[in-house]
């Protein structure tokens, strides 16, 4: 009987991987408050899941299956970094709002903890059948 890691981790595994990417924009976002004219950027999470538990296999319109496909402007890996629309227009254009990225951060590690914690569970689990205990 063959085993299939990507049923059984579910949607734990993209989730892991997009919470880091979102990570990764987020901490740009903070890292350029002070930037002149830069916009803010970050991506819809519960849209990107949604179409990942539709599309498991990634069988959308924008399925990258070669590091050497162009991508179009503002997707990566398949899914699209939006502009973030700020509450208040600040004078040099830049759209970072400090608190709200520091937020936005400090939700998307809670996911990330929370898909790491229920990932460990998981491998402990297969640890635990393995060894027969």
């Amino acid at each position: 009987m063959q085993f299939n890691f990507e049923k059984y981790l579910g949607l734990h595994e993209p989730a892991l991987h997009l919470q880091s990417r979102r990570a990764q924009l987020l901490a740009a976002n903070v890292a350029n408050a002070d930037t002149p004219k830069f916009k803010a950027r970050d991506i819809n999470f519960r849209e990107v899941m949604k179409q990942a538990e539709e599309n498991p296999k990634g069988q959308g319109p924008l399925r990258i299956t070669s590091t050497q496909h162009f991508q179009p402007p503002g997707f990566t890996d398949g899914y699209e970094m939006l502009y973030r629309h700020p509450r208040q227009a600040s004078i040099d254009g830049n759209t970072v709002e400090p608190e709200a990225e520091h937020s936005a951060f400090m939700e998307n590690t809670m996911r990330y903890m929370s898909s790491l914690r229920f990932l460990s569970g998981k491998f402990n689990t297969l640890t635990t059948a393995i060894k027969g205990q």
